[in-house]
């Protein structure tokens, strides 16, 4: 991954605190994704929106997306590389212009993510915790389709937005478009929501979620022996399988940590030291 491409997202995530990356995926990653959310979607109860939460439990396609490896590094500079996967959170929402309420929340207000009680506040801000990843997987390139809704540079301003309703417009909010293959990435510290999908178009969208090592991911405890079995070492390093010794999730060996040989520490000190 060229270093100085690397630079010029990051600070440009620093700024607005969120990117679109144009085309990471192919036509074909994307068609076999999609089969893979057919599959998985068939083993559901029916519903107009569906929450899925530990998907690369549910897929291997989904699974082998966690080191992708446009995205891969960009994540390492962003929040170093004592990291693993936080969540993985496929999200499908179906026509619904009428807001005909369902089991799972078809559309979400406005908030930052977070625990409750919420992280540590310091003058009104919040640090950046972990960072998502979203895989566009349909066609959201116009408004009104489910987008995620943002609001650009939030996570360095200390106030909430004016409405915390997604169904009434904010001022200065944005909503991401995108093509199948596009990718929305931002940090939990972002205000952003879910809004309602208006439209004719399904909205399928994978979200990716990355933490340090230390913090306890969502999805589960510890990987399964499944996700193990066939895993790279980059990828065993994200599943959380890096030593019996849980003070080595706070202070890891090297050998422990192989996507080290990601991070640049010359471009993340020129974007932070200013």
């Amino acid at each position: 991954m060229d270093k100085h491409r690397i630079r010029e997202w990051m600070k440009a995530f620093d700024d607005q605190g969120y990117l679109i990356l144009r085309n990471v995926l192919t036509e074909d990653e994307v068609a076999k994704l999609n089969t893979a959310i057919d599959e998985i979607i068939a083993e559901e109860p029916q519903s107009l929106s569906y929450n899925i939460y530990n998907s690369v439990e549910r897929h291997p396609d989904i699974l082998r997306l966690i080191d992708e490896p446009t995205i891969l590094p960009l994540i390492v500079n962003l929040l170093g590389y004592n990291i693993q996967l936080h969540i993985s959170h496929l999200t499908i929402r179906e026509p619904n212009p009428n807001e005909i309420k369902t089991e799972t929340n078809s559309f979400i207000n406005w908030h930052q993510d977070g625990p409750n009680l919420p992280f540590p506040k310091i003058n009104g801000l919040t640090s950046t915790y972990y960072i998502k990843t979203c895989y566009i997987l349909s066609d959201m390139s116009q408004p009104d389709r489910g987008n995620t809704k943002v609001i650009p540079g939030s996570h360095k301003r200390p106030d909430n937005p004016n409405q915390l309703d997604v169904r009434y417009k904010n001022e200065d909010e944005v909503q991401v478009c995108g093509k199948p293959g596009d990718v929305f990435i931002f940090p939990q510290n972002l205000w952003h929501a879910g809004s309602p999908n208006k439209s004719e178009f399904t909205r399928r969208q994978l979200f990716l979620g990355y933490s340090p090592l230390w913090m306890r991911p969502i999805d589960y405890h510890q990987a399964s022996e499944r996700l193990l079995k066939d895993a790279n070492p980059n990828q065993k390093q994200l599943l959380g399988d890096i030593s019996t010794n849980k003070f080595h999730y706070y202070v890891p060996q090297e050998s422990m940590v192989p996507l080290k040989a990601f991070y640049y520490k010359d471009a993340v000190k020129s974007v932070y030291d200013h």
